[in-house]
């Protein structure tokens, strides 16, 4: 039977500027999986670990970006793989940073900072496109749900 598993979440990095809100997007390295593909922050939730946590986490492993506001999406991702036979929920996160400054992992080997339509190009998976489009919403409408759903950020981060 197809299992259903929580393992992994996509985070949407974005900063505000003078001409609007601009997302973060990576590249995947080629050693990776998924070769070359553009991505948000994303990664495998850790034993023992939330998925908001992981979220934090992987935005710091991923970027050496510090959140300035964390919020859970309107949105979960999900998708099949074969291997396991199980389907992934995928839970989606908005991050607000206050720095373009980006340091790469090992992971990725490239990144940039784009408006939605630019993301929206060079995102592949739907759930990405949906995801980042849920975040982007959100935030233009300054929507209540983010007040609601906001992460409080600890203290101490990883």
């Amino acid at each position: 039977m197809t299992k259903i598993k929580v393992r992994v979440v996509d985070a949407y990095v974005y900063r505000k500027t003078i001409e609007g809100i601009e997302f973060l997007i990576l590249k995947r390295a080629k050693t990776k999986i998924y070769e070359h593909l553009w991505q948000g922050v994303a990664g495998k939730i850790e034993e023992g670990e939330k998925a908001w946590e992981a979220a934090i986490r992987e935005l710091g492993e991923e970027t050496s970006l510090r959140p300035l506001k964390v919020f859970i999406a309107d949105h979960v991702s999900s998708f099949y793989e074969k291997h396991g036979d199980r389907l992934n929920l995928v839970p989606v996160f908005g991050i607000e940073v206050d720095s373009q400054e980006v340091v790469l992992s090992k992971e990725h080997c490239d990144f940039k900072w784009v408006k939605l339509d630019v993301a929206l190009s060079h995102l592949v998976w739907n759930g990405q496109k949906r995801g980042i489009q849920v975040v982007h919403d959100m935030v233009i409408s300054n929507d209540d749900r983010m007040k609601w759903s906001q992460i409080k950020i600890p203290d101490k981060l990883p």
